[in-house]
């Protein structure tokens, strides 16, 4: 019993050192501060309920009424928690009420856009990096494309794809791409230009051939550059993608249904729909993060 007890002291002394018990102090204030921001937010239309129909509420029955609310300003942690819920569990895949079949949808567009803009993003980073020419001329109009707002550029292009008769991923996958390609670039701009001088002086006094310098060099030493960039671009397509569903209307997407809660006043749908979306980023990032470890540690620049 007591082995028992000591090898149970030590594992909840690892967790804590390790960093769950702060990371579960730093939830719980915030499912805190959520719900006293619930009832402080929920409030007035209580009040307004009650005032019309006479009743005299309880400071409990008050607080259950604020958190219990059909349509209420802030939802409380547990109503979007049952959202998610019956989102996911509560519906068939093939559902149109399933955030599960809404998810895919907005995934197909950021994978595809994040497709266009990561290989964009490293072709014009190797010319850029071996063409001072386009490096003097792209690289200015690549800062300034990043300066337009998405919101201004999002209703353009589906205008115009929709005017060509293309609707559908395509054009939810360019604005991803818009917002991806430019992070790659300059991560991928910047780890090309890593090795020093005396390193590119001595692949030369060894005859390399510029090809060999990049693939033997440069390449490798861009690696931590390109993944960290990677995880920006992938969060940043998947913000496309939902900009891209809000202007055209869909019916389909995690933007369609922020659209479609917020036209009918379901804030439990729009934030279930957010912690969708902000679960589906956090999962990409980390699959980017898994492929980093992985390329890293194959070429010998990681244990």
């Amino acid at each position: 019993m007591a082995i028992g007890g000591m090898r149970g002291g030590g594992m909840l002394r690892r967790a804590a050192s390790g960093g769950v018990l702060p990371i579960l102090t730093v939830l719980l204030v915030i499912v805190m501060v959520w719900y006293v921001a619930a009832v402080g937010m929920n409030a007035q239309w209580v009040r307004d309920q009650a005032a019309r129909s006479g009743a005299v509420l309880e400071t409990g029955e008050f607080v259950r009424q604020t958190l219990t609310l059909d349509r209420p300003v802030l939802p409380a942690p547990h109503q979007v928690a049952a959202g998610l819920w019956d989102g996911i569990a509560g519906q068939k895949i093939t559902s149109k009420r399933s955030l599960v079949w809404h998810g895919w949808v907005t995934l197909s567009a950021t994978l595809a856009g994040f497709g266009i803009g990561t290989l964009a993003g490293i072709l014009l980073a190797v010319g850029i990096v071996h063409n001072r020419a386009m490096d003097q001329s792209l690289m200015p109009w690549a800062v300034a494309s990043q300066t337009v707002p998405i919101l201004a550029i999002a209703p353009m292009v589906i205008v115009v794809f929709a005017s060509a008769g293309i609707t559908g991923l395509l054009p939810k996958a360019i604005i991803a791409a818009w917002l991806s390609f430019f992070p790659v670039l300059v991560g991928m701009v910047k780890g090309l230009r890593t090795p020093e001088a005396m390193q590119m002086d001595l692949m030369r006094s060894w005859s390399a051939s510029p090809a060999q310098r990049f693939w033997r060099l440069r390449l490798p030493s861009s690696m931590p550059y390109l993944f960290a960039s990677l995880k920006v671009a992938i969060a940043a397509a998947l913000v496309g993608t939902i900009v891209g569903e809000l202007p055209a209307g869909a019916s389909s997407g995690l933007g369609a249904r922020l659209l479609s809660g917020s036209y009918y006043g379901q804030t439990v749908q729009i934030w279930s729909a957010l912690f969708t979306a902000a679960a589906l980023a956090g999962g990409l990032v980390l699959l980017i993060g898994l492929l980093e470890r992985l390329t890293l540690r194959r070429m010998g620049l990681a244990r």
